[in-house]
């Protein structure tokens, strides 16, 4: 299953953004299982490291957990196509018609949103975090649905380590 995750839904982890933070982080997580891999588009790269530096206010920081999201997600790219796309939407934000054109031009099988209403008309699917959540963790996969033991155990800590590097963020 390819997954675009939408900037709010980084931000969140990032910056350890309550009350989503914990759900937001188990999404985030799902590229542990094999099935599963998340992108975010390379236009929301730059959103995101700006949104970041604006609260966090300290580069070294910022590059380090962008550094680290880069471990996780892969970047999708933005081309020409894809604006072109965005800009025959009319839709009313325009940074969520590149995100909607990215995954879809892309065929990813949907976008990971705090915000579905964004991208009403979308001809693919989009999920709240706590849709796609369940959706995967019914799927058809093994009797455990391919999570790791500490995933069944504890989804919030699906990111080693990433949960000490975010809470240097702050909220």
């Amino acid at each position: 299953m390819k997954i675009l995750v939408d900037t709010n839904i980084v931000l969140d982890v990032m910056l350890k953004r309550e009350p989503f933070y914990r759900l937001s982080l188990e999404i985030l997580g799902l590229t542990k299982r094999d099935e599963v891999e998340e992108y975010v588009s390379a236009s929301a790269i730059t959103d995101i490291y700006y949104l970041a530096y604006r609260q966090i206010r300290d580069k070294g920081s910022v590059k380090k957990l962008m550094k680290e999201l880069l471990t996780v997600v892969s970047v999708a790219s933005v081309s020409g196509q894809e604006i072109e796309n965005a800009l025959a939407l009319e839709w009313n934000d325009f940074e969520d018609s590149v995100q909607y054109s990215v995954a879809y031009l892309q065929e990813m099988d949907g976008i990971v949103t705090r915000n579905p209403n964004d991208y009403k008309g979308a001809k693919i699917k989009v999920w709240k975090p706590e849709e796609v959540w369940k959706s995967i963790l019914s799927g058809p996969s093994n009797k455990r649905n391919g999570l790791p033991d500490r995933l069944q155990a504890e989804p919030q800590r699906a990111l080693e380590g990433q949960d000490q590097t975010t809470s240097r963020a702050g909220g």
